[in-house]
């Protein structure tokens, strides 16, 4: 309820003379510790070098300690830090065994409880009640909504921030990359009333607000609390070279995210990193996820305005077509999140290699069997359950950056148009070129639709003729397995010029064919 003198909520009152010497500590707070070294004790980067940043050669990709670099995994839910019922070393250790490197992480604006059902407390997202573990310190005030007393929006809590760097170290030295995802929108009213911003959850009275309108300027002190973990979370993480910053989780049209509220959240990562050089400053990524529950077509997800200040556009549940639409913007583009389907859906591999060899340069899918119970990924996924993952997936995703990392992809470009001749209509085609010297071509046969669309693989022995534009030249030719990784078919060949046909070996679901020139190319 709303006074003249001020704002209630629950037993809490603020005024406005308070309310606005909360937000001038808070800001006054954050600056000092943004601009004083070593003002946070705790590991730090192991390496002097540049941060994680697109490659100078080819912006679609990334370069990471001197190594053109692609980011492919299938990670837990976002709460490895925020739970600290989860053991993350050991994941960490099992995502580097299965030469996996990427996670995404939430940061504790924003919580889970239990809404994932097959699970319960073993959602990495939903703490067990009273185990939360967030940026703001627990007061002397009980009523939490989850367990625990509410918290301090004015005080930092020490242990949060030692878990989110030693998480960011241990990933670190394991060649992971950790994408940090300050914010998600809310998706309903029972999800906000577990975040330590609503009103009801900390002793400020700050974020008396509806589920829907926490992410657009609608309370000044959310809307300074929200700053000032930024500006934290920026400032105890400067040092690590293997950190990106994603704004907000999934702010679909409808859930209230105001595109000047994340052009205000980057412009406060960059405003806290201008004091760094250039090759310190970190990536920032940006989520392009606009429709809420309704269609998700390219022509919905294509990028208009882009913020400078955004390196990495990440979609959901996306298609090649999304790479297509907006490969023009010449910055990575990424699939950060796919999932919530289960064994007997169409495997994540297929959407993985099509998007990937479309020419995306991230591309991720929850892995439900990362467990509080199971932080080394052997949960079970059974029939039904409306998740999936497992150690089978890892492995097929192992496959896939094998594969690309031994491409010279920073000098390939997606181009289907070497493809000559029809295929036939079922089976889909991707290709990643460079012209007359290799050529690495996908196909599947109608499998790994997106959720809401795209149908199911039919899963039956196949065999196709793939005609490929080459110029002349020698060349030698491998038909991979890509759930296995094994050459299945080779040829060497010289060819003459124009269209050669190569026929695949029999398939399931899908194939690869990979050619490379013998030998240098005719001037």
């Amino acid at each position: 309820m709303t006074t003249r003198e001020g704002t209630w909520s629950g037993n809490v009152r603020i005024t406005r003379r308070r309310l606005l010497a909360f937000i001038a500590a808070a800001a006054a707070m954050v600056a000092g510790l943004s601009a004083t070294p070593g003002a946070t004790a705790g590991p730090r980067a192991e390496r002097p070098g540049a941060v994680l940043r697109l490659h100078p050669a080819n912006p679609h990709y990334f370069e990471f300690r001197g190594r053109p670099t692609v980011l492919i995994t299938s990670g837990e839910h976002y709460g490895a830090v925020l739970n600290p019922d989860f053991d993350y070393e050991i994941y960490l250790r099992t995502l580097a065994r299965d030469k996996l490197n990427y996670t995404r992480l939430f940061t504790g604006s924003y919580v889970e409880r239990n809404v994932l059902t097959p699970f319960g407390n073993k959602n990495t997202l939903g703490p067990a009640p009273g185990r939360l573990l967030a940026p703001w310190a627990r007061s002397d005030t009980p009523g939490y909504a989850n367990g625990g007393n509410k918290f301090d929006l004015s005080r930092w809590d020490p242990a949060y921030f030692a878990r989110l760097r030693d998480f960011v170290a241990q990933a670190g030295r394991r060649g992971i990359i950790v994408e940090v995802t300050l914010f998600s929108v809310n998706y309903n009213e029972t999800q906000w009333g577990a975040s330590p911003l609503k009103a009801a959850n900390n002793i400020n009275g700050v974020g008396n607000v509806a589920w829907n309108q926490a992410n657009n300027f609608t309370d000044p002190g959310l809307q300074a609390a929200q700053e000032a973990m930024t500006r934290k979370i920026v400032s105890e993480l400067r040092d690590f070279d293997n950190v990106i910053f994603e704004l907000i989780n999934e702010p679909a049209e409808g859930r209230g995210v105001l595109p000047s509220w994340q052009e205000r959240i980057a412009a406060v990562i960059v405003e806290t990193e201008a004091a760094l050089p250039e090759h310190r400053r970190h990536l920032i990524a940006q989520n392009i996820h606009p429709v809420a529950g309704g269609a998700q077509t390219p022509d919905q997800w294509t990028v208009v305005n882009p913020n400078p200040a955004v390196s990495l556009f990440n979609f959901h549940y996306a298609v090649p077509d999304v790479v297509r639409a907006n490969y023009g913007l010449n910055k990575a583009i990424g699939d950060d999140e796919n999932g919530f389907k289960g064994p007997t859906d169409t495997p994540y591999r297929i959407q993985g290699w099509r998007f990937m060899l479309a020419g995306g340069a991230l591309y991720k899918n929850l892995d439900f069997s990362f467990t509080v119970d199971s932080p080394e990924g052997q949960e079970p996924i059974g029939p039904g359950s409306n998740t999936g993952g497992g150690p089978e997936i890892r492995h097929q995703l192992r496959v896939l950056k094998d594969f690309i990392e031994r491409l010279d992809f920073i000098n390939m470009v997606p181009d289907r148009s070497v493809i000559a001749g029809a295929l036939p209509s079922d089976v889909r085609a991707e290709a990643l070129v460079r012209d007359g010297l290799e050529y690495a071509i996908y196909l599947d046969d109608g499998g790994g639709g997106v959720r809401g669309g795209g149908g199911e693989s039919p899963n039956v022995e196949r065999q196709v003729a793939l005609t490929v534009r080459l110029p002349a030249g020698h060349y030698h030719a491998e038909w991979l397995n890509p759930t296995t990784g094994d050459v299945v078919q080779r040829e060497n060949l010289h060819h003459d010029d124009g269209d050669r046909t190569f026929d695949s070996p029999t398939f399931r679901q899908d194939v690869v064919l990979h050619i490379t020139r013998q030998g240098p190319r005719p001037r």
